[in-house]
């Protein structure tokens, strides 16, 4: 099966193609700092041919949610070496997602400043989970240029950072629904200056941070992730084929190593008006990168995936949750452990690193 073989993502050696997706799972400690426990979480999991980590904030003011790690700090920095050594020394590969939450946070865990985002404009029809239960998201403060143009510096930090702490590479979230994400959304900027208005002013913020973080620590170790009809965190796009066509021309340009392309979640309605057609046929085809499919698979989907040569990797998230042997898993066509949604998020060992391997 193609999902075994070893593979090439730009100078990295995967010793399969299957890919942990980046999953927010809320154990750091409540400056960010990732302890133990991840250590174990990670390095249970170097059997996936490449590890990437869960969002990681690249500055204070990218917070969102409470007990999410940075690397901003020395303390975070010094608990990812823990982390990256450990998956290293069992021949693991592992990336760090950079992260900035954008108008997806809330006051109560931002020492009680309002997250920003393009415009002021609230997320709708959810509520976010915060350190004092579920709440009604905020109307965030509208960023300013100036602002605007540190933020992309920060990005650039955070991957020298990453560097730093001995990760393989780094990706930019741009998808579901965070800042970078928010700047395609016609729902959540409104801007009428350099960064709004038409496709190419909304693709800019971007577009420009991907060229600051191959500046700052080189294509080879730069990827971004995208989810054009993914509607988490209220994500309406206009005309979001024209929206992702332009920008995937324009990051066709940039000399970097890959595009993980998110679906639609399937607890996710179809949004009326988008095209029903499957991204990876759509978006897949037109990227010139290497390609990683996230979202959804099984063994069988991502084998069939893999077959029609458009996506080179195919990236799990949940399933590794919950099977920390994974590649084992499928190979021997084992039974799957199910996740327990209930410990998902925030607590201790349970859920997160006692979930049974195949020879328990």
């Amino acid at each position: 099966m193609k999902l075994f073989d070893k593979t090439q993502l730009g100078k990295l050696t995967l010793k399969n193609r299957m890919a942990m997706s980046a999953m927010t799972r809320s154990r750091a400690d409540i400056n960010g700092v990732v302890g133990d426990l991840t250590v174990e979480y990670y390095t249970q999991r170097v059997s996936a041919g490449l590890l990437f980590t869960e969002a990681i904030t690249i500055s204070e003011q990218a917070i969102g949610s409470p007990f999410t790690p940075g690397i901003f700090t020395p303390d975070q920095i010094e608990a990812w070496k823990k982390v990256t050594k450990a998956v290293h020394d069992r021949g693991g590969v592992i990336i760090a997602q950079l992260w900035h939450t954008g108008r997806a946070g809330h006051s109560v865990d931002r020492k009680g400043v309002l997250p920003v985002a393009p415009s002021a404009v609230a997320i709708t029809g959810m509520k976010h989970f915060t350190s004092q239960g579920l709440k009604d998201y905020e109307t965030p403060r509208a960023l300013t240029v100036d602002e605007i143009k540190q933020i992309i510096l920060d990005y650039g930090q955070a991957a020298r950072n990453a560097m730093a702490a001995g990760f393989d590479g780094v990706e930019l979230h741009a998808a579901n629904g965070y800042l970078p994400n928010q700047f395609l959304a016609e729902s959540a900027n409104k801007r009428t200056d350099e960064y709004g208005g038409s496709i190419e002013n909304k693709t800019r913020f971007v577009l420009e941070v991907m060229q600051e973080l191959i500046r700052a620590v080189g294509g080879d170790k730069v990827g971004i992730k995208i989810s054009p009809f993914h509607p988490y965190g209220d994500m309406l796009v206009d005309n979001p084929v024209a929206t992702y066509t332009h920008l995937i021309e324009e990051l066709n340009k940039l000399d970097f190593t890959y595009v993980e392309l998110m679906k639609r979640s399937p607890l996710f309605s179809a949004v009326p008006g988008y095209p029903e057609d499957d991204e990876i046929e759509l978006f897949g085809r037109m990227v010139k990168h290497t390609l990683i499919a996230n979202t959804g698979y099984d063994k069988v989907s991502a084998e069939a995936e893999l077959e029609k040569g458009i996506a080179k990797i195919i990236s799990f998230g949940t399933l590794f949750l919950a099977n920390p042997d994974l590649p084992k898993r499928f190979e021997k066509d084992a039974p799957l452990n199910q996740p327990d949604r209930a410990t998902m998020f925030g607590g201790g060992a349970q859920g997160y690193i006692d979930y049974p391997f195949l020879n328990a």
